[in-house]
């Protein structure tokens, strides 16, 4: 799965990277080194301009909310149960399907953070001693530091209870595909004790787009399902690296470039 990750680049960065031709400077964020389910982030899309003339798609540089609301939807509450889809039924599931035909985004990050029970945590937990058993959070990134690109959806809901001129009577909300987590060893892999492939940290993650694949994935022209599958298929292997990093991550309200600082070794005793 996804549930947090990290986003440091500035929009100037994000605009040459990803070659957008549209942003506005008061939709820039500050980096955010421990994103959470229903914050700001920055989305990479293309759609025309809201009422231009010409109605070509433009790449924009936009700041969305984490959690998907579907049009559909009677209350925004259902976003923070809607941060992931799944890349083996997103074009099946009432929430993800039209998205997933017609707006599709990618959500730049530095990496993103995911929890390994220590195996005495785990030993207690199965005798019965202890409930809530402290985890490990590692930090998965790509090894050659480039910036991760998630796939993502976006999708638009109207807050009835506000008249149109409202600036909050829309809802820009977007959530994050994941697949299969790799089985494949870590660029990074030392045949040590730690972590050697992602699927020993978690049997999810977040679906990584190499750049070959922006330009198919950003294409609101492409709506054909047939045509869109091939693009979920996983990255190549060997990309992302994982280590260690503080325990502090666990809280939402602790953020900072220290956040992401590599560990010599896990604080939460041995994992495996």
């Amino acid at each position: 799965m996804c549930g947090r990750y990290a986003a440091s680049r500035g929009p100037e960065d994000l605009v040459e990277l990803f070659e957008v031709e549209k942003w506005e400077p008061e939709e820039t964020l500050a980096p955010d080194w421990n994103i959470a389910p229903t914050k700001n982030v920055h989305a990479v899309l293309e759609r025309p301009l809201k009422d231009a003339e010409d109605r070509r798609p433009v790449r924009q540089l936009r700041r969305l909310t984490w959690g998907l609301v579907p049009s559909w939807a009677k209350s925004p509450d259902v976003g923070v149960k809607m941060i992931n889809a799944r890349a083996e039924t997103v074009h099946e599931k009432p929430s993800f399907r039209r998205p997933f035909a017609a707006r599709r985004c990618l959500l730049p990050g530095d990496g993103y953070y995911e929890w390994v029970t220590a195996a005495s945590e785990r030993q207690l937990e199965e005798q019965g001693k202890k409930k809530r058993p402290r985890k490990q959070p590692y930090f998965v990134t790509p090894a050659d530091g480039q910036v991760m690109a998630l796939a993502g959806l976006y999708e638009f809901w109207r807050d009835r209870t506000l008249p149109d001129d409202h600036p909050q009577a829309w809802w820009v909300t977007c959530t994050v595909v994941t697949t299969e987590a790799e089985t494949t060893p870590l660029a990074n892999a030392d045949g040590g004790e730690g972590p050697q492939t992602l699927a020993d940290i978690h049997p999810r993650m977040p679906l990584v787009m190499t750049p070959d694949k922006w330009d198919a994935w950003l294409d609101p022209a492409r709506t054909d399902v047939a045509d869109l599958l091939p693009l979920l298929a996983p990255p190549p292997a060997g990309l992302m690296r994982a280590y260690p990093v503080p325990t502090e991550v666990s809280n939402v309200r602790n953020n900072g470039p220290e956040l992401v600082k590599e560990l010599a070794a896990p604080e939460v005793g041995t994992l495996f």
